[in-house]
């Protein structure tokens, strides 16, 4: 079976509590057409890749895990 993936890095200084902010939703498995890692590369880039049997259960998890990630990183700012 081919598997579809993604992977994206964010530079930012709030690498480490976007990680802690994602972490409730990464140890959940939201969709079992997809699967969702997260990690730091050093302290201020944050790496997300994302695994999806199918186009569409890439494109939902995207959309998902980009909008949890711009929100977290947009509260930092608020905080």
């Amino acid at each position: 079976m081919t598997l579809h993936d993604a992977t994206f890095r964010f530079s930012t200084p709030h690498a480490r509590r976007i990680l802690c902010a994602l972490a409730p939703e990464l140890s959940d498995e939201v969709n079992p057409r997809s699967h969702a890692r997260c990690w730091l590369e050093g302290p201020e880039t944050l790496v997300l890749t994302i695994e999806a049997r199918d186009i569409a259960a890439l494109r939902a998890a995207l959309n998902m895990f980009l909008r949890l990630v711009n929100v977290a990183d947009e509260m930092q700012d608020i905080a």
